[in-house]
């Protein structure tokens, strides 16, 4: 079917998300010089400002998408952004090499995280994230940026040199770093459009939801910068930053992206159809991580391969539910049926037996 789009569609798809990906990029560079240039702590700055950079794309496709009343896009964006940062990214930076989690303040966090996905499914069940609703979710952003803080600064030393090593070593002057700043927001705009419009015609083409688009497209598309910040930081080694990256872009979409979009557009229609699966999944996943973090305090390789096979599942059953196939039912059987809970007994008992090796 793609085939018989028109061409100028994709290329509108392409070139947006080009833009994102650049823009997103640019924009986490130049802000974490300028964090350093106004004495901001690398570890603070990698928790912070390189997590809620590399979630620029998300707020600003989802905050387009409302303002063009496609809502299925903005909730698929940023639930689906989510899903594919725990699952995809995790489970890919685990199998380059297993991430030791050393941070006392990434390992708080996942809670915290788990309570965030939970209390914006239960905002979202009335059909509709309100005004009020996402003027509590940013109060809950600046409490989290204060939360970093003050535990970037308790951090153990062997945590905070490997972020200044990332983030503390290279300086410029401001006003390139201005520059480049602003310069990367007006990409993220500009591309933003683009890719929305392109992917609502993508879904008008393939007679599709824009919430399954959403999901399978947009939010991988727009987590781009997520996988380059957590794949690159793992093949060197830098394995905190890693998962403190997907942890805070993960609270940042749903504190931030999704508080600032209800705020500006008046509101935010939740699809039912996100309420049902997509909002389950997503906290099923996070709820995953605790006793994936907890056996060791690492995600080894086995640990993200399991991660990365439920991504696939994942994306398998939408296609499936999408297009009505005949075999979506076996699938979810077996799924839902046999693999989930093969899984939850697995990590349970090695929850369980790194406790007692502990003890």
């Amino acid at each position: 079917m793609l085939s018989r789009m028109d061409p100028i569609t994709l290329g509108r798809v392409a070139a947006g998300l080009i833009l994102l990906v650049a823009g997103g990029h640019l924009l986490v560079r130049s802000t974490s010089r300028l964090a350093v240039a106004l004495g901001v702590s690398p570890l603070v700055i990698g928790l912070t400002v390189v997590a809620f950079g590399t979630s620029a794309p998300e707020l600003a496709v989802s905050f387009q998408s409302a303002d063009a009343g496609l809502a299925g896009l903005t909730v698929g964006n940023v639930v689906g952004s989510n899903i594919f940062n725990v699952l995809f990214i995790l489970g890919l930076s685990a199998t380059i090499t297993p991430l030791l989690v050393h941070q006392r303040f990434v390992r708080r966090e996942v809670p915290l995280l788990i309570l965030v996905s939970g209390v914006t499914w239960a905002l979202s069940a009335s059909g509709r994230i309100g005004v009020g609703a996402g003027a509590g979710l940013l109060l809950g952003l600046v409490a989290y940026t204060v939360l970093a803080i003050r535990g970037g600064r308790r951090e153990a030393k062997l945590v905070a040199t490997e972020y200044a090593r990332e983030f503390g070593t290279r300086t410029r002057r401001w006003g390139l770093d201005v520059v480049v700043a602003l310069a990367a927001l007006g990409l993220l705009v500009l591309g933003s459009s683009w890719f929305v419009t392109g992917a609502s015609q993508v879904a008008r083409s393939l007679g599709v939801s824009e919430l399954t688009i959403g999901l399978l497209i947009v939010a991988p598309g727009t987590s781009l910068p997520e996988v380059a910040t957590s794949v690159i930081a793992a093949f060197k080694g830098e394995r905190d930053i890693a998962v403190g990256n997907v942890i805070g872009s993960n609270l940042f979409n749903l504190l931030g992206v999704l508080g600032v979009t209800a705020v500006a557009q008046g509101g935010i229609a939740v699809p039912e159809a996100a309420l049902r699966f997509d909002f389950p999944v997503l906290v099923g996943a996070t709820i995953a991580c605790l006793p994936v973090f907890m056996t060791g305090h690492r995600v080894t390789r086995w640990e993200g391969a399991v991660l990365l096979a439920y991504y696939a599942a994942y994306a398998a059953w939408l296609v499936l539910a999408a297009s009505g196939h005949a075999l979506r039912d076996a699938f979810g059987v077996a799924l839902f049926g046999f693999a989930l809970p093969l899984t939850a007994v697995g990590l349970i008992a090695s929850l369980f037996a790194a406790r007692r090796r502990r003890a």
